[in-house]
């Protein structure tokens, strides 16, 4: 799994997931500061790139989009440092790698984790 750090979310976390093995970008590093959401949602897919984010509206790209990639791991905290919540971000990755692999939404909060697999359905 590769991970593209969006721009809301600090670039200590590539160290961070690099640190646990895991392989990972910002975007910063990639892309224009101010590139919208569907760029990089558009490089991510291109790329095979899971999108880390703080952001709700990459979820709501999915969802406008019945898209099924890229999966996108949402990070709902006051405070998504990764010295904070780096360790639950890194546990939801690895338990949730295969679904991921094929298309997701994985939120991750302080107190719980949630998963929705893609495409999502209407219902």
């Amino acid at each position: 799994m590769k991970l593209l750090v969006d721009m809301n979310l600090s670039p200590r976390w590539v160290q961070v997931l690099a640190d646990a093995g895991i392989k990972a970008l910002h975007w910063s590093t990639l892309g224009a500061n101010n590139a919208p959401d569907s760029e990089i949602m558009a490089y991510a897919n291109a790329n095979d790139y899971v999108v880390l984010t703080h952001d709700l509206d990459f979820g709501a790209i999915l969802a406008a989009t019945h898209g099924k990639k890229p999966s996108v791991v949402q990070i709902r905290a006051e405070d998504v440092s990764p010295e904070v919540i780096g360790k639950q971000v890194i546990i939801a990755l690895r338990q949730m790698d295969s679904e991921l692999e094929k298309g997701a939404l994985l939120t991750v909060d302080p107190s719980r984790t949630r998963l929705r697999v893609l495409p999502f359905l209407s219902r």
